[in-house]
């Protein structure tokens, strides 16, 4: 059986205005990520890592930003198009991890529901997704609450 695995990365200015979604949860507080969809980095991370396992460019490519179909999509569609487009090509997500880097908010109370949230979007048991979050302890952008990044692995087989 072919496995591979692919990391995927991505960071979003925190902005007024905007709710916050991480890895398809509304998560309350004063700011939410800016971007073209609603801007949840966990999913966009999560969608690369896909991507770039199957060798299949990256969220860019697929879903870019000059396209309006996209604006103000749920990401956790996004990720079900990409889940799509792997089957299509003969590949299936069997694990991700992820990290979340975060200042702010305190993400603890969100992490079950945003680990249920990812598993049932990728369509795999809990057990087979792990999110995580930390901080920057104040350093750099993220530290001074500027934005919130994640970083994302994916492992996927091929379908026989």
């Amino acid at each position: 059986m072919t496995t591979r695995s692919g990391i995927g990365f991505d960071v979003h200015p925190l902005v007024e205005a905007r709710a916050l979604v991480l890895g398809g949860v509304d998560i309350p507080f004063e700011r939410g990520l800016a971007g073209h969809s609603d801007g949840d980095a966990l999913t966009h991370a999560v969608i690369d890592a896909m991507l770039g396992a199957a060798a299949l460019g990256d969220i860019g490519t697929h879903f870019p930003p000059s396209d309006e179909r996209y604006r103000g999509i749920a990401s956790v569609e996004l990720l079900a198009q990409t889940l799509r487009l792997l089957e299509d090509n003969r590949w299936r997500v069997t694990f991700v991890d992820a990290t979340i880097l975060a200042e702010r908010p305190i993400l603890k109370p969100y992490m079950s529901s945003i680990r249920q949230s990812l598993a049932g979007a990728l369509r795999l048991a809990t057990d087979s997704v792990s999110v995580k979050a930390t901080t920057t302890d104040g350093l750099g952008a993220i530290g001074r609450g500027e934005g919130i990044g994640s970083l994302a692995i994916a492992t996927i087989e091929r379908i026989t």
